[in-house]
């Protein structure tokens, strides 16, 4: 990950210096995504801390007890959950920090952490469609079509639900449904025997006894509540998200001052509670490093022939046709290079008065990026993250299932689209 983002950096840098992009698309490009770049690294700050204080925590324990043991009901509420994290918070918000939320809840549930991780990184990007808030893409399309957070809304409520439902009956098909869940597989590694946080023989065993009585039965265990370590914090923490999302969904705010500020919130509580948490680490600069330099390679590729590419591959057609053509295209070329970079390269090839062809490119490239690991910035972070707690998804059945998942919910999204248009 450091490599990656370093080197596109770096080739970004010499493409500039070598006249292979000229300085003024590229300080265009630069201009324009940086309130993006605000907005995320001062959102990741603000979930990063938000995670410390307890409060993901809090939430899955009441997302597990909610289900009260049944596999159908935990998997509505972690869709709900995964889906309202993503449209108010953002997908890189997800990736990074419901990740490891939903893979200690699979442990403490005593269920495979398989179905759990792809539910976050799947909905990551397919619930990214109804806020600006909710992707970097949607607050450059917001800009170009001139919609408030509302108006888009207005737009996008039904493309929206279509890549949520499609989302789910994909999930439940291939993770969740009986015989596919992997019972006992694939969960996160408890703690080494006398390590921090590791449990007595004695619990272990039982804990393993209840989970095979649980799973006998169809079920899993219901954990405990969930009790912060320090409420203080907990209550600033939520207390802080709680009025970024009135900021950006009630006040005329822009996105990077509401984020900014609930993190500053944030930062204070733990200067005064917690201070050995703030560390620099907090500061995503991978992406802040990676992000600049994908959009001057693909500002690159754009100013040597790929503009042309993409304006036929688009074409001009403001119909339902060439709405799926849109959409398509940004599907197919984001899991290729990037969504961000090639929604930037792609909005400049859709004629200015086509509105819903730019938002049916929008659903390809927010919708779409789920077959291959580098199609989003949420799914490299994902299985970071995945890798980390040392959850392996097979990559032949993440690019098959990812595959059907990226046809059925972008076809879904445009139909929806042309429907309400």
């Amino acid at each position: 990950m450091d490599r990656l983002a370093i080197g596109l950096l770096v080739t970004g840098l010499v493409c500039l210096a070598s006249g292979l992009l000229p300085t003024g698309p590229a300080g265009d490009a630069m201009e324009r995504i940086a309130p993006l770049l605000a907005f995320l690294g001062t959102v990741i700050v603000l979930a990063e801390l938000t995670s410390k204080a307890e409060v993901f925590d809090v939430v899955a324990a009441r997302v597990a007890r909610a289900g009260r043991g049944s596999y159908a009901a935990l998997f509505l509420l972690c869709v709900a959950f995964a889906s309202v994290t993503t449209i108010a918070l953002n997908l890189d918000t997800t990736a990074v920090l419901l990740t490891p939320v939903m893979l200690a809840l699979a442990s403490r549930v005593g269920i495979a952490a398989v179905p759990l991780a792809m539910t976050t990184v799947w909905l990551a990007n397919t619930a990214s469609l109804l806020l600006p808030v909710s992707n970097l893409t949607n607050l450059l399309a917001a800009d170009r079509v001139a919609l408030s957070p509302a108006g888009l809304a207005a737009r996008m409520w039904a493309p929206q639900l279509a890549a949520i439902a499609v989302t789910m009956v994909c999930l439940w098909s291939f993770f969740w449904r009986r015989g596919r869940r992997g019972e006992g597989a694939g969960d996160p590694e408890t703690p080494a025997a006398g390590g921090p946080g590791a449990a007595r023989p004695e619990d272990v065993r039982e804990d393993v006894r209840d989970d095979e009585r649980a799973r006998g039965r169809g079920r899993y265990r219901t954990p405990p509540v969930h009790r912060p370590a320090d409420p203080v914090l907990f209550r600033a923490c939520a207390l802080a998200c709680a009025g970024f999302l009135v900021a950006i969904l009630v006040a005329d705010v822009e996105l990077w001052v509401a984020s900014a500020a609930a993190a500053a919130v944030a930062v204070a509580a733990f200067a005064v509670r917690r201070r050995s948490e703030l560390r620099l680490s907090l500061v995503p600069w991978r992406l802040l490093v990676m992000v600049p330099g994908m959009f001057l390679v693909v500002e690159t590729v754009n100013a040597n022939g790929l503009h042309e590419l993409l304006a036929t591959a688009v074409g001009d057609d403001g119909g339902p046709a060439g709405l799926l053509r849109a959409a398509a295209v940004g599907a197919g070329l984001s899991n290729v290079l990037n969504n961000l970079p090639v929604y930037l390269a792609g909005e400049a090839a859709v004629p200015l008065g086509n509105h819903d062809q730019l938002l049916a490119l929008l659903i390809g490239t927010n919708v779409g990026p789920v077959v291959t690991p580098w199609a989003s910035l949420a799914t490299l972070l994902w299985y970071e993250r995945c890798h980390a707690y040392g959850v392996r998804v097979p990559v032949t059945r993440l690019l098959g299932t990812g595959a059907v998942l990226a046809v059925t919910a972008v076809a879904a999204s445009v139909a929806a689209l042309a429907l309400t248009g």
